[in-house]
């Protein structure tokens, strides 16, 4: 079994770089995907349970991208499972699906980061601006 990944131990690495690399798949999605029982994780995230805890999680992440601030999300976030989650994980009730520690507010092109290890696909860090400053981005 590979390693479980909470956000107790994310919130302790500081930089968005660090807390992509923790989260980072190398690659790979998971040793099952849904395939023909997609049904079964579409059922669950239109469940009431689902949609609270993904309130819960943005919350607490402030809407921010890994929960780094600075890395506000305007369109199209995501509420990602750290640990990647299995069609049995959802028929057994697992606390991987709706345990806050085990999910982070990503967007979708940090989300196909860590799945995919998409380099293209990582934020720029924000740049603080001064009065007076006239560096170029």
């Amino acid at each position: 079994m590979s390693k479980i990944r909470t956000y107790s131990e994310l919130k302790t690495l500081e930089t968005f770089e660090d807390r992509l690399n923790y989260l980072s798949l190398v690659g790979s999605v998971g040793e099952v995907t849904f395939g023909f029982d997609r049904w079964i994780n579409q059922q669950f995230y239109r469940s009431r349970q689902w949609k609270q805890v993904r309130q819960q999680v943005i919350f607490r992440d402030n809407g921010c991208d890994l929960g780094v601030s600075g890395y506000e999300i305007l369109l199209y976030l995501v509420i990602h499972h750290m640990n990647p989650i299995t069609s049995v994980d959802i028929i057994q009730g697992t606390d991987f699906l709706l345990n806050p520690d085990y999910l982070i507010t990503t967007t979708r092109q940090t989300h196909n980061a860590i799945h995919y290890g998409n380099p293209i696909a990582h934020p720029k860090a924000v740049v603080e601006r001064t009065p007076g400053d006239t560096t170029l981005w």
